[in-house]
């Protein structure tokens, strides 16, 4: 009989300490999911794209490359004006890198990365006349490499020209923040 109400005793109290260790793990396990606190940080950088033309002129012919002098990958594209007086041959020597879009721009295939360099395209002047001078204006444009939303990049020829920068200047700390605005 004693030995039977000592397993009782046991029994109660092996009961009673897990019900005392239970009312604590919750108060414990809630302080551990409630007040989490983390320091530290990462700064941020958001960077624009800038492209800067390199045009060599030979025998009535403007030899174009573009340079990515920004800091983040883009897209390029060149456009070249002459006046209606004379027409343009234009010739890839990249290798088939640079295509002719119906807007009269020429578009760069590859992602340009920074500090990267596209191959040269060649605008030709034809109709020459006795005019010894006149002007060739480049246009070059660059936007920043779209992604999808499964982190590949939008190819060059899906990519929306039309897209504006979004710009907010803090006077506070002089620092420039962008984005986009799809209006």
């Amino acid at each position: 009989m004693n030995n039977s109400r000592n397993k009782r005793m046991i029994a109660l109290g092996a009961a009673a300490f897990l019900l005392t260790a239970g009312a604590a793990a919750d108060r414990a396990m809630a302080y551990f999911t409630t007040y989490v606190e983390a320091s530290g940080g990462q700064e941020l950088h958001l960077g624009f794209t800038t492209t800067i033309p390199s045009e060599e002129v030979s025998d009535w012919t403007k030899n174009i490359t573009l340079s990515n002098t920004g800091e983040q990958s883009c897209y390029a594209r060149v456009k070249v004006l002459a006046g209606s007086s004379y027409a343009l041959n234009f010739t890839d020597h990249s290798g088939g890198n640079w295509s002719a879009g119906a807007d009269g721009y020429y578009y760069w295939h590859e992602i340009l990365p920074p500090g990267g360099s596209t191959g040269s395209i060649l605008a030709k002047i034809e109709n020459l006349g006795e005019q010894d001078e006149f002007n060739v204006i480049v246009i070059q444009e660059c936007t920043p490499v779209p992604y999808q939303e499964d982190g590949t990049p939008v190819s060059w020829d899906q990519v929306d020209w039309s897209r504006k920068a979004d710009i907010v200047k803090r006077e506070d700390t002089q620092t420039v923040t962008g984005g986009e605005d799809k209006s």
